[in-house]
């Protein structure tokens, strides 16, 4: 009998690899980085190869580390960076041009003349998305006029588009599988959220032929077979969700009203709103959550284009920490008479803002502000988007779970659980398990196969490892967040 499940999870700045046991345990683990572009302001791509080269050695790597067999593996679950956009060709699987990652904003005079041309309605009332540069449908378009002949090819049937779920499918199946599921489906722009069908006026307003296209189907189905000669041996592929919808498998939200807020480059939080699909009044998403035995599951999803990306920023340009953790210390040392405020809009503001142009600010400096404050101020501009997520949640949601499931590498940190707690004045639970994201593109592959049980045994094996309660004086946490806001609508107001 199988012993494992292989989850892969290629995100946005390094793809990994890990076993999974039965009881949801990690077996052993392989990481590697994901080389960046940045060829003009605004832009971020990646090479196809090195995606796909770095999720191949990170496969290799775990069953070396395991001693482990393609026949040890009862199937393969992917979860993936969502939004980030591919053009190849059938014929070879390569490429065409580099990815165009989801932070991407070269699309975002696109998105505004399209807006101006009346199709916003029509976009948000198919997909519950917005006209903006962070989805796929753009970032198509623009590779098929970037790219000389590629629209012609593709009208053709010559050249296929997929997220990156889709073109890891394509290169392990040796070309056999060109599909995706319905969660990264849903966050393209073209696909019709309440059928469940790729759209064809949305296709015509954005100009992509239909043949680029893949099969959707459920995140947990038959998805093909690697080719044998990658792995010693053929391994099914059967679970495949976009990574914060994967998140929120791996956390057990499966009741209408959970919410769970996952932390990595970006910040994502998805509240379940069951087989409803919610209109937001208050700018947030509407998306597929997962899709299983046929039937959609929907969430209210905020976007925050900057968590761990602004400690990244405190190590990489500011260079006032040399790893991540030191920001922990570093903030817990801060000044507390000073309030400085970061507004982390480095490549715009995401939910519920939607300002692709806005660009970072920092207020309330002193000559006394040192590296403590500047820590301390990036670590809680992340709490503060957090708040205007849930509160737009709870605007939309009245009723949803006051306790909010965390998960992520910044999760780690104590400091910012603490704040995010004081600031959002509800608790925040983070669970034994760190690896959700991973554990939930697992379970939807074993839950295919007969590795893992029903969604609602698997619910019951969730495991608190410590929950954060607030702390704050309610008058503080309000002049807090008043202080943020204010920095927000200057910042938005000046551009």
């Amino acid at each position: 009998m199988a012993a494992y499940i292989l989850a892969i999870d290629q995100g946005t700045t390094s793809s990994r690899a890990l076993l999974v046991r039965r009881d949801g345990s990690v077996a052993a683990l392989a990481q590697e980085e994901l080389p960046q572009h940045f060829p003009a302001s605004g832009h971020v791509e990646q090479e196809a190869e090195d995606i796909f080269g770095t999720v191949l050695r990170c496969c290799r790597a775990v069953l070396e580390k395991a001693g482990a067999k393609a026949s040890d593996i009862a199937a393969i679950g992917i979860t993936n960076q969502r939004e980030t956009t591919l053009v190849w060709e059938r014929a070879t699987g390569r490429a065409i041009h580099r990815a165009i990652v989801w932070q991407d904003r070269r699309t975002a005079e696109t998105c505004a003349q399209l807006e101006a041309e009346g199709h916003g309605a029509l976009v948000s009332a198919r997909t519950g998305l917005l006209l903006d540069p962070y989805f796929s449908a753009t970032k198509i378009a623009h590779i098929l006029d970037a790219v000389p002949g590629a629209r012609e090819r593709a009208e053709t049937g010559e050249l296929a588009f997929g997220t990156v779920d889709s073109f890891l499918l394509y290169r392990l199946t040796g070309g056999r599988t060109h599909v995706t599921d319905a969660t990264n489906a849903a966050r393209t722009l073209l696909f019709d959220i309440h059928r469940g069908v790729w759209d064809d006026d949305l296709l015509a307003v954005f100009g992509v032929p239909r043949a680029l296209l893949p099969e959707v189907k459920d995140c947990a189905a038959d998805f093909g077979t690697t080719d044998p000669a990658l792995f010693g041996g053929p391994i099914p592929i059967r679970g495949v969700a976009g990574d914060q919808q994967a998140a929120m498998v791996g956390q057990a939200c499966f009741a209408p009203g959970m919410v769970k807020s996952t932390y990595g480059t970006g910040c994502f939080a998805l509240l379940n709103t069951g087989t409803t699909p919610v209109a937001s009044s208050s700018r947030l998403l509407t998306t597929i959550a997962y899709q299983i035995g046929g039937r959609r599951t929907y969430a209210l999803e905020g976007s925050i284009f900057v968590a761990g990306a602004a400690v990244q920023w405190l190590r990489d340009g500011l260079r006032i920490i040399s790893a991540a953790s030191e920001s922990d210390r570093l903030a817990a040392e801060a000044d507390a008479g000073q309030d400085v405020i970061l507004v982390p809009a480095f490549v715009g503001l995401g939910a519920p803002y939607w300002r692709p142009e806005v660009r970072g600010a920092l207020f309330g400096l002193t000559r006394a502000t040192g590296p403590a404050e500047l820590a301390r101020a990036a670590l809680e501009s992340v709490c503060f988007q957090t708040v205007d997520l849930i509160d737009a949640m709870r605007a939309d949601w009245p009723d949803g779970d006051t306790v909010l499931r965390v998960d992520g590498g910044m999760t780690a940190s104590d400091f910012t659980m603490q704040r995010l707690a004081d600031l959002l004045g509800a608790p925040v639970d983070r669970p034994v398990e760190k690896e959700t994201t991973v554990l939930g593109a697992a379970y939807l592959a074993g839950l295919e196969c007969g590795f893992f049980p029903p969604p609602d045994v698997f619910a019951g094996q969730w495991r608190l490892e410590r929950r954060f309660t607030p702390q704050m004086l309610p008058e503080v946490r309000a002049g807090r967040i008043t202080q943020w806001r204010d920095a927000v609508g200057r910042l938005i107001g000046g551009v």
